[in-house]
């Protein structure tokens, strides 16, 4: 893939990790890191488990850095201190 193409997954699949984990996103930047870190954490993970995606092209790729995506939020928010209001 080329740049422009993971700047893109990792935008779409960061955005939409933050909107299911209930937040607002963490920026433009932020959710394109969240994302691409998400894809690499994802496929290594599908690899790990043996799961085969469910569809392919484009949509496969945004799905699994999503299910990455989504997995490290919630290990962020695991280590993170909770603030108190």
């Amino acid at each position: 893939m080329d740049i422009i193409t993971w700047l893109i997954v990792g935008l779409v699949a960061g955005l939409l990790a933050s909107l299911v984990m209930g937040g607002v996103g963490y920026g433009l930047l932020g959710d394109i890191a969240i994302g691409i870190v998400g894809a690499v954490f994802g496929g290594w993970l599908f690899g790990q488990l043996n799961i085969a995606v469910p569809f392919g092209g484009l949509a496969g790729v945004i799905f699994v850095a999503f299910v990455g995506a989504v997995v490290l939020l919630l290990a962020l928010r695991a280590v993170r201190p909770r603030r108190h209001a």
